[in-house]
């Protein structure tokens, strides 16, 4: 698994608008972990990279434009998705046990990979 980047974690921070500090406390994090992640002396953990995508896509979200992951894929299985269940569409990259094609039957760390590739996710956080 490839841990987020340095770079990317720095961008994602401005695009929430918010300081270091600020976003250590959103995290539950010490602002020295924010640092750390920052300067690249430390791996941001998945942990951390999910909170930051979750972040990320609940202020994209409003975006009328959003449509969700069901439609985007025409799936024929949302009816025992819980991403269709709970009416988060734009959550399908953090649900496990999404009916998926392209993730079914993965690990977490494997649905991970593929979801970072989804045009679902890309739209949610670039």
């Amino acid at each position: 698994m490839t841990p987020m980047e340095t770079e990317k974690f720095k961008l994602y921070r401005k695009r929430l608008g918010k300081t270091q500090k600020q976003l250590a406390e959103i995290l539950g994090i010490s602002i020295k972990a924010v640092h750390a992640y920052e300067q690249g002396r430390r791996n941001i953990p998945a942990h951390i990279e999910r909170q930051i995508f979750f972040l990320l896509s609940n202020q994209r979200r409003d975006n009328k434009s959003t449509i969700p992951c069901w439609e985007q894929k025409e799936c024929k299985e949302k009816l025992d998705c819980p991403a269709w269940e709970f009416n988060c569409g734009h959550l399908c990259w953090f649900l496990c046990g999404t009916c998926c094609d392209c993730t079914q039957g993965f690990t977490a760390e494997q649905k991970r990979e593929k979801c970072l590739g989804c045009d679902i996710l890309k739209s949610l956080i670039e």
